[in-house]
């Protein structure tokens, strides 16, 4: 497994458990989203890494700090 698999995966996970905690409405909707972005992102990069995962990346983390705001 490459290293940015293992990355997203734990992002993935993060977001998971961070929606879990949130109440319904919809920050956790889309706290949901970023989640799903994390994973296929994962996917993706265990299939072929390649540096076209990064601008997901980081357009995921800013939504994801928005939603913390």
């Amino acid at each position: 497994m490459s290293d940015a698999y293992d990355y997203f995966r734990a992002h993935a996970i993060a977001a998971v458990r961070k929606a879990r905690a949130l109440p319904p409405g919809r920050p956790k909707q889309k706290q949901r989203t970023v989640a799903r972005v994390y994973h296929l992102l994962s996917r993706e990069a265990a299939l072929a890494p390649n540096v076209h995962h990064l601008d997901d990346f980081r357009a995921a983390r800013r939504l994801e700090r928005q939603i913390g705001r």
